[in-house]
């Protein structure tokens, strides 16, 4: 339901005008924020389970690709959550300029970085892996740590940790 648009929320039922039909996105929306609330109470990352539900929360229902990013004090508290990028449905454009900018305004130690693979097949690209690559060696400059990045999808979850590649 998360996925569908104002304009088909209109089609689905006689009677359901613009008003309507935003009311039940915003309602939609709210949900989503909610869920993600309760992790962001200064989650502390423990384990790659709690940030792969926590990043899918956020972003599983985007129709396009979105860069994320979670930015974490020393104490592996998350200080904030970014989209960094959105793209058209085949992908998005990740700068490590710019992910390296904003880790650095947010006074970040670690990072985690996220995208979504909207195909629902969560398996990264070697793109994905050499642009991760990439961003780790740029941060070894600024001594901010790339902890994993976590492709999610409808289907769950891919951790670069997890399978060994990061």
């Amino acid at each position: 339901m998360g996925r569908v648009s104002v304009n088909d929320l209109m089609k689905l039922r006689r009677g359901n005008g613009t008003a309507k039909a935003i009311c039940i996105d915003a309602a939609l929306e709210l949900g989503r924020r909610s869920q993600a609330a309760s992790f962001f109470i200064k989650l502390q990352v423990k384990q790659r389970k709690d940030v792969g539900d926590y990043l899918r929360s956020l972003v599983k229902d985007h129709k396009h690709e979105v860069f994320t990013e979670l930015y974490l004090n020393r104490s592996n508290k998350i200080n904030s959550f970014e989209i960094i990028s959105e793209a058209g449905i085949p992908g998005t454009v990740a700068d490590p300029r710019i992910i390296l900018k904003r880790a650095l305004q947010e006074d970040a130690v670690s990072l985690v970085l996220s995208h979504n693979h909207t195909s629902g097949n969560p398996r990264p690209s070697k793109a994905d892996i050499e642009l991760t690559n990439k961003i780790k060696e740029a941060a070894k400059y600024f001594d901010i740590k790339v902890l994993d990045l976590i492709i999610v999808s409808n289907e769950g979850y891919f951790s670069f940790v997890d399978e060994g590649i990061l």
